[in-house]
């Protein structure tokens, strides 16, 4: 059922668009080709005769809406399976549709961004045609999108906006939201390549079911090699790419309620590893310890949504926000059944206490009018009283009679006065019930203010969750300036080395140049004695240099006395160590 409705959202676009003068009817001609093209794309057998036996009543003039409908229920929506691609079939819709309602021009979005904006107001749009989408599924979409983009939330500019928007309607169409979307009004400081990032991360987790996407290692089944692929999780499978493009498929993980992951110890030069354990075992290396718990976590969400036969989460949350709407709704409306109820009794109850005044009026004028009939009946009683005293004695027993009378009427009298202070009672019982029923309706408007209080509760506990999430995402970025400063002051330390280690190789260099001059100076040295020493020995020892004397006892050598004393010698040769241990250490 959830399907069909979905595909009837996306018909009835295509529809209205073919009813070009707005009068709710289409041309069967344009029905004949919106049916084939329905069943081509949907892989159901397209029968060209059924439209025209549907109709054959009615062989000349538009059809309408109402019209169409049992043969879309009949010929078409009842064979539907789930066997062909959903994204074909809204493209072939928003081919449709938007060639007469978009205005490329005037967006800063893409036809294909359009087009996922589209998919998502059929997801959000609530089951009434014509459809809409309300202010609370806006503000989730926008929501969603301003955290797909990385952006902040301004709460503020989105009430301004839903004070403009319910002081016209409450609600968009799908052109209105697409010309929000792409009017960048809530994208300000983003550029267009954010924008369309961020509709496709949403289009794809709303439309797409895609609850997880990114790179990971995964072990071959035969080879046992590891190669890197892209990895995207839907609630009942996991599909896996070469590439994030999603061009070509290297296979699928199908979920079920046996399924299960579990974690692994690092092995094979492979960290972060974890198993999930389907028809086959997979072995998944992730890039870090977080994205691997987040992984693990995802994919359980998965089966024990498949173990409790649950939807993907944000199906149920849309189903979740339209039953606490409907429940809303309910509550509003019977508050203001009893509202009603209570205004119409309070109704009755002024109706019947105004009654009661004007009985009340009139009895008191009853009264007065009685009385002073009685005032005049004893006056004239008292002037004929005066006038026939002598009379009065013949007539006593008359007179008896006519004061028995009047006793009686006025006992009447005293009567009627009980009968109205009763009245008087009941007036001020009815006054009674009149404030009473005043205390019920200030007791149900406090209700109704503990009602908004706690959805002004609910609301801030949003905003403190959302408060919560901004502030960890500030702590993880200054992290990772942290992480980069100490990486660069690293870098910076290992060049300074490497030049140092670089001048010390250069002042290597030079001291082994000039040892090997030393040594070279010295075997000239060496060579040049040798020489001097055989010209004395050719003279047979007998030519010798005129030296000063020594203090010392010289040295004596094969051809004669030294030309050094052995202090001298060894005076030289601790000069000639230093020389050499300097040239070293240069």
């Amino acid at each position: 059922m959830a399907l069909r409705d979905e595909l009837l959202k996306s018909i009835w676009h295509a529809f209205t668009a073919l009813d070009v003068d707005r009068s709710g009817k289409v041309s069967k001609s344009q029905l004949k080709v919106l049916s084939h093209n329905l069943c081509t794309v949907m892989k159901i057998p397209h029968d060209p005769v059924a439209l025209e036996e549907h109709f054959k009543d009615d062989d000349e003039g538009p059809v309408s809406n109402q019209g169409y409908m049992p043969y879309l229920n009949k010929f078409i929506l009842d064979k539907v399976s789930d066997n062909f691609d959903q994204q074909d079939f809204n493209r072939m819709c928003w081919t449709l549709c938007s060639r007469k309602n978009l205005d490329q021009s005037k967006l800063i979005i893409s036809n294909d961004d359009a087009f996922k904006v589209w998919c998502i107001f059929n997801f959000l749009a609530e089951d009434r045609y014509p459809l809409v989408i309300i202010t609370e599924e806006i503000e989730y979409f926008l929501r969603k999108l301003t955290d797909a983009m990385g952006g902040s939330w301004v709460e503020e500019r989105f009430e301004d906006y839903r004070l403009h928007l319910n002081a016209r309607q409450q609600n968009l169409s799908v052109w209105e939201l697409i010309g929000l979307v792409g009017s960048g009004h809530f994208s300000k400081g983003m550029d267009r390549q954010s924008l369309s990032m961020g509709i496709n991360e949403v289009y794809q987790e709303l439309i797409l079911d895609v609850l997880k996407q990114g790179y990971m290692m995964k072990k071959g089944h035969k080879r046992k090699n590891w190669t890197e692929r892209w990895f995207v999780l839907k609630p009942s499978s996991i599909s896996y790419y070469v590439g994030e493009d999603l061009v070509e498929k290297k296979g699928d993980i199908q979920l079920d309620g046996s399924c299960c992951v579990e974690a692994m110890q690092d092995k094979e030069g492979k960290k972060c590893l974890f198993l999930i354990k389907s028809q086959k075992s997979f072995e998944i290396s992730a890039s870090d310890k977080k994205k691997k718990q987040e992984w693990i976590q995802a994919i359980q969400t998965c089966v024990t949504l498949l173990r409790q036969g649950r939807p993907a989460p944000h199906r149920e949350a849309r189903q979740k926000r339209r039953e606490q709407r409907l429940k809303q709704q309910a509550e509003q409306e019977e508050l203001e059944l009893r509202m009603k109820e209570l205004q119409m009794a309070n109704e009755a109850k002024q109706v019947e206490l105004e009654n009661m005044r004007k009985v009340l009026e009139e009895a008191t004028a009853n009264a007065a009018e009685e009385e002073q009939r009685r005032l005049q009946t004893q006056t004239e009683l008292q002037d004929r009283y005066r006038m026939d005293l002598e009379r009065e004695k013949m007539v006593r027993l008359q007179m008896e009679e006519q004061v028995a009378q009047k006793s009686t009427e006025l006992e009447q009298y005293l009567q009627r006065v009980r009968e109205l202070e009763d009245m008087y009672r009941q007036l001020e019982d009815a006054l009674e019930d009149e404030r009473r029923a005043r205390q019920d309706e200030e007791e149900v408007r406090r209700l109704q203010a503990r009602l908004l209080e706690e959805e002004s509760s609910k609301r801030a506990e949003l905003e403190q969750v959302h408060l919560r999430q901004q502030k960890a995402i500030s702590e993880t970025e200054a992290e990772k300036e942290e992480l980069q400063r100490e990486r660069r002051e690293k870098e910076e330390a290992l060049e300074e080395a490497m030049r140092q280690l670089e001048g010390l190789e250069e002042e290597r260099k030079g001291a082994l140049e000039q040892y090997q001059m030393v040594m070279k100076k010295l075997e000239d040295a060496t060579n040049n004695t040798k020489t001097w020493k055989h010209k004395v020995a050719k003279q047979e020892g007998l030519l010798r240099l005129i030296q000063p004397g020594a203090k010392g006892q010289r040295l004596i050598t094969n051809w004669g006395p030294a030309a050094f004393s052995d202090a001298e010698l060894s005076l030289r040769e601790k000069k000639w160590q230093e020389m050499k241990s300097q040239a070293k250490t240069q």
